[in-house]
């Protein structure tokens, strides 16, 4: 892409984000005199359908995001986040830190993100919030803990599972995939690992000649009695977005170096390798 493009879809970019913030000051005035908008989720997934127009993602859909359940979907990038949010009124789940970057964390708070601590998740307490919102909206997991390169799908850590068992929420799995324009292999722009920072592939996006994302939203799962472990209940719906990615299941991909993780919004740690994993339904009130 010539120089002058990139620089014209920078400048968008960046009115656009002017825009999300002129919005969440909106907001946040009126949340102060107890007016806050009922439209947020709706103006939440219009601001991410924008930001995929000007970065040039082309979007192909197969399904379509169920209300009322939890999404489970494989990690490649932070643009997996506008990507998906811009199909539904769907909420996420964060890491804290995220709160605290700079303008980002502004954004993500005002539009209904969730934040979890690190390696202490309540699920009682974030369990009572998601009944509330899955009455219209749903919400989306990352539970592989960080991002890979999409040649795969990594482990899924099985402890935030727990939600879907303290809810009764059936399980939608989401298999996400990115490809060039021109051909149907993955594209290496897309992912976000390794030493990137949020900026350079900001970047490298901006001059791509464009991305095409695919996102298939799979046929929910229902939690029953040969189902209702949260181990079985990670396996199975790994298993459901590499079969739908046409990968095969032992397929280990790149992730990022643990010298420096890639900084994504929703990468969320995995549980201790000692903390039991297999755990029946029913009165889950911590995991650590």
């Amino acid at each position: 892409m010539g120089h002058a493009r990139s620089a014209r879809r920078l400048a968008r970019i960046l009115a656009h984000l002017g825009k999300g913030a002129t919005l969440a000051l909106y907001i946040g005035l009126l949340s102060r005199f107890g007016r806050r908008p009922t439209r947020i989720p709706d103006m939440t997934r219009r601001w991410h359908r924008s930001l995929c127009a000007i970065l040039g993602i082309r979007i192909r859909v197969v399904g379509s995001a169920q209300p009322g359940c939890l999404l489970i979907g494989n990690h490649i990038s932070w643009l997996d986040i506008p990507v998906v949010g811009a199909q539904s009124e769907i909420a996420f789940l964060s890491k804290a830190e995220v709160r605290d970057w700079p303008l980002i964390g502004w954004l993500a708070e005002t539009a209904g993100t969730l934040f979890v601590e690190r390696g202490a998740i309540r699920i009682d307490a974030l369990a009572g919030t998601l009944r509330k919102i899955g009455r219209d909206r749903s919400l989306m997991l990352f539970p592989e803990g960080t991002t890979s390169d999409g040649s795969g799908v990594l482990r899924f850590h099985p402890r935030l599972f727990a939600l879907a068992q303290e809810t009764g929420l059936m399980i939608q799995p989401v298999a996400i995939a990115y490809r060039g324009h021109a051909d149907e292999k993955p594209d290496p722009v897309a992912p976000f690992i390794g030493d990137d920072t949020l900026l350079a592939h900001l970047l490298r996006v901006i001059r791509h000649p464009g991305l095409t994302a695919e996102v298939h939203f799979l046929a929910p799962m229902m939690i029953g009695e040969d189902n209702n472990t949260r181990r079985l209940l990670a396996e199975r719906t790994r298993g459901a977005i590499v079969e739908a990615l046409g990968m095969r299941p032992d397929t280990v991909p790149r992730r990022p170096s643990l010298a420096n993780p890639a900084r994504t919004p929703d990468a969320i740690p995995g549980p201790p390798p000692a903390r039991p994993e297999s755990i029946p339904t029913g009165g889950i009130a911590h995991v650590a």
